[in-house]
């Protein structure tokens, strides 16, 4: 399963305290715990509003679910009105990553993963060629490759 890094905006008016902050904090590190969500550590007192931004680490492929879920955490332990931020996945280079870059493209396929003659792995990608007439084989291709960290081959059906 992939990882999402969840960026939620959790005082952009500046109104809370710099002890509310800390306590929104705290509550926010025990309620995510009990979730199996992982709290990025930050300084919200140090940071301008504009930037009180709080990042989560969550297990799963739905970023409307993950959103969700980041909001509702942070509406609990901060009192305020949480405003969703960028989402993006943390990459370990594994086959689900390779799926995730896949789905992100509304594509789906086949992911073969071998050793190269170098010891480094080669992915194999299957694809239908009618998914590729909508997306640019060179834009999934290079995905793959920052995705995975290594040499992505891909094949048409």
């Amino acid at each position: 399963m992939r990882t999402a890094v969840v960026r939620v905006g959790v005082d952009s008016a500046g109104e809370l305290a710099p002890a509310q902050l800390t306590d929104g904090m705290a509550r926010l590190r025990e309620s995510a715990a009990a979730a199996d969500v992982e709290v990025v550590e930050n300084n919200l007192v140090g940071l301008p509003p504009q930037r009180r931004e709080v990042e989560l680490l969550i297990a799963g492929d739905d970023a409307a679910e993950l959103e969700r879920i980041a909001v509702a955490l942070c509406a609990n332990a901060f009192g305020t009105v949480p405003v969703p931020g960028v989402l993006t996945f943390i990459s370990r280079g594994t086959d689900d990553d390779a799926h995730g870059v896949l789905a992100g493209f509304g594509l789906a396929g086949d992911v073969e993963r071998t050793a190269g003659d170098d010891g480094w792995d080669v992915v194999h990608v299957t694809l239908r060629k009618s998914d590729l007439e909508r997306v640019p084989e060179s834009r999934v291709h290079t995905a793959l490759e920052a995705s995975l960290n290594c040499e992505v081959h891909i094949r048409t059906i």
